[in-house]
């Protein structure tokens, strides 16, 4: 087991459940739900609500984009911290993590 997966595990056990059911919803339920509400305006509606409908579908697909964005800086953030980590094992006992 590796240090990086070993903070991971120990984030998921402080936060508990609540907090990966959030995470689920706001990463996926959200942005999905609100691209589906977008189109069903598309296919109800006439010409201005095609437009409409486009706009929501377009709102749905940035959160779910802007979620993935912090994701990806947030997992960059955390292999800084492992990489610094390893260094300072290095420094104390002259050899790198296994």
């Amino acid at each position: 087991m590796t240090l990086e997966s070993t903070e991971m595990a120990d984030d998921r056990h402080r936060d508990g459940p609540r907090r990966g059911w959030l995470l689920t919803f706001v990463r996926y339920v959200l942005p999905g739900a609100v691209v589906v509400a977008g189109l069903v305006v598309m296919s109800l509606g006439g010409e201005s609500d095609l437009e409409g409908g486009a706009g929501i579908v377009g709102a749905g697909l940035a959160i779910f984009f802007l979620n993935w964005l912090f994701r990806a800086g947030a997992s960059g953030e955390r292999e800084r911290e492992a990489e610094e980590a390893a260094r300072d094992y290095l420094d104390r006992h002259g050899h790198w993590p296994d």
